[in-house]
């Protein structure tokens, strides 16, 4: 119940611009887009093997916590820290063996300045390219705090969590 209290909280802040200051509301929702954007980035990113883009979505400093996700199926991966941390990982892990679609949806985005705070649902499909019938597709809540960086957002935490999956997540990311 408190945590409902919260998001209700947050929510209602939510929208910070007065209605009638239409400069101010244009860039609030430039913000907003291009917050989400930063998500685009990181999930088309990963499913086209893009490099370029995929790391673009993060900041240097960047953090990515996959450890709640991972939890559900036995898996305990470390944190990853930093950009290029994070994205040789990831695309390494997958190269030649993984293919991946990614989903974005429900975001949410409070901002604060040069800062900013997202909730999303992502749902991941995962499979082996040698056997596709061996997949792995998740459900997961993304938290995700975010930094400006002049026209753009980058992420610079990103916790992933798990509500449900079906398949072989083992095959995909290990045990």
């Amino acid at each position: 119940m408190l945590h409902e209290k919260k998001l209700q909280s947050s929510a209602h802040r939510a929208v910070a611009a007065p209605a009638d200051d239409v400069a101010a509301v244009v860039a609030e929702l430039r913000d907003r887009a291009e917050i989400v954007d930063a998500l685009y980035r990181f999930a088309l990113g990963q499913d086209t093997a893009d490099r370029e883009m995929f790391a673009s979505a993060f900041a240097e400093d960047a953090e990515l916590d996959f450890r709640p996700a991972a939890a559900r199926w036995g898996g305990s991966p470390p944190v990853m820290a930093g950009r290029d941390t994070i994205v040789t990982t990831i695309l390494t892990m997958f190269a030649g063996r993984v293919k991946t679609t990614h989903q974005v949806t429900n975001a949410r985005i409070t901002i604060d300045g040069d800062t900013a705070r997202m909730t999303a649902l992502v749902e991941a499909q995962h499979l082996l390219i040698a056997e596709p019938a061996r997949h792995a597709l998740l459900k997961n809540p993304y938290e995700l705090d975010l930094v400006r960086d002049g026209d753009r957002w980058l992420i610079r935490r990103m916790r992933i969590d798990n509500t449900w999956y079906t398949g072989e997540p083992t095959a995909i990311f290990g045990p």
